[in-house]
């Protein structure tokens, strides 16, 4: 992949739209666009200027194949399509955005040419381009340029993909949060820690005849804990970060006729499953994705739970069984009108061991007081007819998907498998460290695990060079006064 190219892509989804935006950029990308508009005033950074987009005549696909090759043949020729060298045709009015190098999302010379969106025209246009000298973009080349240049650091790169892949308004939040650097913004300070702690023991190591002396282990195993309890505190808020990032399962289950599936519809707010008097009507799993909290829920809707009557409800009722052992959450619901069956104790036996509550529905009808359960578990009363409970049953789940995650900022989190297991290779290797130095192994020991928790934190945010280090050596100390 040449990064001194220039290269263009479609910036907008497949499909038809009012807009479609046309994005190039490197080196010749003011050049390249100039080529192919009829515009009145030359292009100025930051400022929208309308113009032509044209071809010319004659320009089929046969015509910008010959162009691309002879620039392939001969790339020191200047040439190409341009509105001077014949008569143009006109193929759309565009709105065109200059944004001049450094002062860019890549860092070089940036062109945004917002077009109709028609797949027709954003293909010819991309076509055009290439006939002119860009190359087409490899998937995320854009955001790459951005890293690579300096623009963004790693967290920040996939914190875009988050906010384009985003489900729910928190989520889209979060994922700006941390496009804003929050999480770069967390490590740094760590980070800054472990590297002065490394370059304190390599300045008593390589400079002990400069009078650096070597640090006391109490001193050490005091610096490693400092490093070692926020990143602990971090790695502790990934359960709640993973279901803010990719949502959880919750399954309503229980037997035949004990209101799941009006339950589902009360929570998903729309009549989603069919709801019958007759015991049995879920032969399969129902599933719905709704927001709550800001989070993702997706809500299965499974078979009753009852020794099966025909081979049709068994399998309905062997999927019930698998989606208990796939949820994270398990509703169990009862029909709080009558005692508490055998079938019901069985189903309780079976998921109770889970994150599961009991919901006590059709508490319009109940005349009884509420079961006594053999262990301990959640409880709510419920009416899927008359919606009482409802909002309280939205507020358990909630507070379940919190847990002790509730005083979280948007941004101190971690939400991402990638980030949470080089954290914990991190706090590996200060853990090692700390053995070592309980264990009077010699400095230059220690420093191997120092350098290991480093190196995973390094792959979260970007590398730490061996010259960070020694600046920071030569900076703190007076070495060779």
């Amino acid at each position: 992949m040449n990064l001194d190219d220039t290269i263009v892509a479609v910036a907008t989804p497949p499909g038809r739209g009012g807009i479609g935006v046309i994005r190039l950029s490197g080196p010749e990308a003011k050049s390249i666009a100039l080529g192919m508009l009829r515009i009145k005033h030359d292009l100025e950074p930051g400022r929208a200027v309308l113009a032509e987009l044209t071809e010319p005549e004659g320009g089929d696909a046969d015509t910008l194949e010959h162009e691309t090759n002879k620039r392939k043949s001969a790339p020191d020729i200047t040439g190409g399509f341009s509105a001077k060298s014949s008569d143009p045709q006109r193929i759309d009015e565009v709105v065109v955005l200059f944004f001049q190098e450094p002062h860019s999302y890549t860092t070089d010379d940036v062109i945004e040419i917002s077009c109709h969106g028609s797949p027709v025209v954003l293909a010819r246009v991309v076509q055009i381009a290439m006939a002119r000298g860009a190359r087409l973009a490899e998937p995320g080349e854009f955001t790459m340029r951005a890293f690579l240049n300096g623009r963004i650091d790693l967290t920040q790169a996939e914190a875009i993909r988050d906010l384009i892949d985003s489900q729910t308004l928190f989520q889209a939040k979060v994922a700006a949060q941390q496009l804003g650097g929050a999480l770069s913004r967390l490590l740094g300070p760590i980070k800054q820690r472990l590297v002065e702690l490394i370059a304190a023991l390599e300045a008593g190591i390589d400079f002990a005849e400069d009078d650096i002396s070597v640090m006391p282990a109490e001193q050490i195993l005091t610096r490693i804990a400092a490093i070692s309890a926020p990143l602990k505190t971090m790695s502790e808020t990934f359960a709640y970060g993973k279901m803010v990032h990719q949502g959880l399962t919750l399954a309503i289950v229980g037997r035949p006729n004990v209101g799941k599936s009006s339950l589902f519809n009360r929570l998903v707010e729309r009549e989603r499953a069919i709801v019958t008097a007759t015991p049995g009507t879920t032969r399969d799993l129902i599933s719905e994705t709704v927001t709550i909290g800001g989070i993702p829920v997706r809500l299965v809707d499974t078979a009753g739970i009852r020794h099966a009557l025909e081979e049709t409800e068994d399998l309905g009722i062997r999927k019930s069984m698998e989606a208990i052992a796939d949820a994270d959450v398990v509703l169990i619901v009862v029909d709080a009108s009558v005692p508490l069956s055998a079938e019901d104790q069985e189903i309780l036996a079976k998921a109770g061991g889970r994150a599961a509550m009991v919901i006590e529905n059709k508490c319009d009808l109940a005349k009884l007081p509420s079961p006594m359960f053999d262990f301990e578990i959640r409880h709510l009363r419920t009416s899927a007819v008359t919606g009482e409970g409802i909002a309280a049953l939205r507020d358990e789940i909630l507070r379940h998907i919190r847990g002790d995650a509730g005083s979280y900022s948007e941004s101190g989190f971690l939400t991402n498998v990638r980030h949470q297991a080089r954290v914990c290779d991190a706090i590996s290797g200060l853990q090692a460290a700390t053995t070592g130095v309980r264990n009077r192994i010699p400095h230059e020991m220690l420093l191997l695990d120092l350098y290991s928790a480093l190196h995973a934190l390094d792959e979260i945010t970007g590398a730490t060079s061996a010259n960070d280090i020694l600046n920071l050596i030569f900076s703190t100390f007076c070495i060779g006064k």
